[in-house]
């Protein structure tokens, strides 16, 4: 086998193990019950319209693409996990919204050049393990002038955190894939979009999630619901005291972010992109 035929077995191979991971769970849930209003406010942030032929990059369950659609617009929602795609047509089709759905890798869309007026994602590009391949993707099949937004976890926030608070537990990730939080940091997106866009906005904001009665709610709802969670658990399945220790590590930051608001209510940092193809 040659260097470049090993190179391609081994991103087959991994973007596999990412399929399987996002279709472990419940993801609907997450993104309906928990995360539903970040896909409204990235549309308005676009201002997409009835005009726009939009394209919902590595688009779960429809987050945003759904809302989008729902404007007038022309939307494609494109996924690597057909299991997600398939909950988003369900929801879709109860909403009476109408809106294309393709199996695609973010970091090889199956688009020509300049074939959208919008390019969206929400929480989403963010896991594709190769940035500045996913980066270059938006921008290609963006037409020029076009929209690219963006809205990810940042590093600070709880997700970030969360995601910091699981890696000692996880497996080690593959060689060269970067930690999804990053696209949370305002320096790291310039970097990526650097010399390919215009008008750069990026904007630190809050979620507010009230969803959980108790840390132990939050925990036990992320433990069936939530892929990459319930990845984790199945790594250390075999370590009890691990899997102990990591319930534990999870709860209390649950309550450092709920701290003071006389609950579990928290507020989950992201960062809203906004620029235009230059």
């Amino acid at each position: 086998m040659t260097e470049t035929q090993s190179g391609v077995e081994a991103d087959r191979e991994l973007k596999a193990k990412l399929r399987a991971v996002w279709a472990l769970g419940n993801y609907t849930a997450v993104a309906t019950e928990i995360i539903s209003g970040l896909g409204p406010v990235l549309v308005q942030a676009c201002n997409i319209t009835d005009r726009d032929e939009v394209l919902d990059v590595a688009a779960g369950t429809g987050n945003a693409a759904i809302p989008a659609a729902e404007t007038g617009a022309d939307v494609t929602a494109s996924d690597l996990t057909p299991e997600l795609l398939e909950s988003g047509k369900r929801l879709a089709e109860a909403r009476g919204a109408h809106l294309s759905w393709v199996v695609a890798d973010a970091e090889a869309l199956p688009f020509a050049d300049g074939s959208f007026d919008t390019v969206i994602s929400c929480v989403g590009v963010m896991f594709a393990p190769h940035h500045r391949q996913t980066a270059a993707e938006l921008v290609r099949v963006c037409r020029p002038g076009g929209r690219i937004g963006l809205i990810n976890w940042t590093p600070e926030g709880f997700i970030g955190r969360m995601f910091a608070t699981m890696k000692p537990y996880a497996p080690p990730p593959p060689p060269g894939a970067q930690p999804p939080p990053l696209w949370g940091s305002v320096e790291h997106v310039q970097s990526l979009l650097a010399g390919r866009v215009r008008e750069f906005r990026a904007e630190r904001r809050t979620v507010r999630v009230d969803r959980f009665a108790t840390p132990e709610e939050f925990l036990a709802f992320f433990k069936a619901n939530y892929g990459p969670t319930i990845a984790v658990y199945k790594s250390i399945a075999g370590s009890p005291d691990r899997a102990a220790a990591l319930d534990e590590e999870l709860m209390a930051l649950v309550r450092r972010f709920s701290a003071g608001t006389g609950g579990t209510a928290m507020d989950w940092e992201y960062l809203l992109v906004t620029a235009h193809r230059a």
